[in-house]
């Protein structure tokens, strides 16, 4: 079922769709990091103001590097000792959608351990959005089913995959910013 889920939501992902799937956190919109028209899609559908950032997820340390002009050493430590998800906000994005990347040039990444993620993003070889699966200042959803109606209908592609889990304590991952120079500010614990 995993293989079927990951071809199906890879299909969708190469067309410029979006989709809703099951993150190491929580159920999330995703799309194709480098489409800006798919990144548009994941706005009107959260109904997010586009000034607002949103992440991408990749699948290894290796992959940073082909977003990020210049990254902070370190953030491999960080990475490697972080025992829960953790998201890192980077300086100076690129090779990612213009709309993606907030007027400072910034960009959240992070490396998903998740096996589901972990095989869509090597498939697909880009990153992927990843934004919760609510409406713009909405609750996050604990499990598939407290995902609102009107999200499951305007996405192109629900995954069908671990959706009968239990509400977890499941939250949205730990959040830092960096600097070129290693400075760190911490965004949500």
């Amino acid at each position: 079922m995993i293989a079927e889920e990951i071809e199906n939501a890879l299909k969708v992902l190469k067309s410029g769709g979006t989709i809703l799937y099951p993150t190491d956190t929580i159920w999330g919109l995703g799309c194709d990091a480098t489409n800006a028209e798919a990144v548009s899609k994941i706005f009107k559908i959260k109904k997010r103001d586009d000034s607002k950032s949103m992440l991408v997820l990749i699948d290894s340390l290796e992959h940073i590097s082909n977003y990020v002009k210049e990254v902070p050493s370190i953030a491999y430590d960080l990475i490697e000792v972080a025992e829960n998800p953790l998201t890192i906000i980077y300086p100076n994005a690129k090779n990612l959608a213009a709309n993606l990347i907030p007027p400072e040039g910034t960009i959240g990444i992070r490396i998903v351990k998740d096996d589901f993620c972990c095989q869509l993003i090597k498939k697909f070889n880009k990153p992927i959005v990843s934004t919760s699966a609510n409406i713009s200042g909405m609750p996050f959803p604990k499990s598939f089913r407290e995902i609102s109606a009107e999200l499951l209908q305007e996405v192109d592609y629900v995954v069908k995959w671990r959706q009968n889990e239990p509400p977890s304590s499941a939250k949205p991952s730990s959040i830092i910013k960096l600097e070129v120079n290693g400075e760190i500010k911490i965004i949500r614990k």
